[in-house]
């Protein structure tokens, strides 16, 4: 857990999954903590680099639809990257069931939208300012949904949490821009597919 939110984004997933069954554990859970255990072993001289990028706080959300079998409910990942690396990181369940990928993807938004406006303060009050601040979405729907120029009627139920995001983009508070899955290294955060990619950048071994 002290190397997942300290220094390894690429196990914030895995963990966050073992996690969920620290109660009653079994041999399979087991088996997947040390697997866990032999890529920190692996990746040991894997490290987060810092100054090789400008100095903007960028974000990348992503979620995973459905993600967990036992609760159906879907995935929340996020990264948050400054000067070209990785300030700030979470994976973990949506409170709310998503019950399509727009909705998913929609909520993820909002979450990682939180944690950037958190950011941007912190910043703000050691005197670092910045003009426009950007969310990486990898959904054009989403994109078009926060931006009213599409409106879905199967997500009018989602919680009035999620949908003044709606306002804060008509207020230009931050810019939602696409960007393809492949550069989006958010996507590990919900998902397995990847490991050791963190927002567009390998980590350097």
């Amino acid at each position: 857990m002290y190397a997942m939110v300290c220094m390894s984004p690429d196990i914030a997933f895995v963990v966050g999954t073992v996690s969920r069954y620290m109660s009653n554990p079994g041999k399979e859970h087991w088996a997947a903590v040390k697997w866990i255990l032999r890529y920190l072993k692996g990746t040991s001289s894997a490290y987060l680099r810092y100054g090789c990028g400008k100095p903007m706080l960028e974000g990348f959300p992503d979620s995973h639809m459905s993600g967990d079998v036992d609760s159906s409910r879907s995935t929340s990942g996020y990264v948050m990257t400054y000067v070209g690396g990785v300030v700030s990181w979470q994976s973990r369940l949506q409170k709310a069931l998503a019950l399509s990928t727009i909705e998913a993807e929609y909520m993820a938004v909002v979450e990682a939208r939180n944690e950037l406006i958190w950011m941007r303060d912190f910043l703000s009050e050691l005197g670092m300012k910045q003009e426009t601040f950007l969310l990486h979405c990898n959904n054009q729907s989403v994109i078009h949904l926060a931006k009213k120029v599409a409106y879905c009627s199967h997500i009018k139920h989602i919680h009035r949490r999620y949908h003044w995001l709606l306002e804060r983009v008509d207020e230009n508070e931050f810019v939602l821009a696409k960007i393809h899955n492949d550069e989006n290294g958010s996507d590990m955060l919900t998902n397995l597919q990847k490991n050791s990619f963190v927002a567009g950048r390998k980590l350097v071994r």
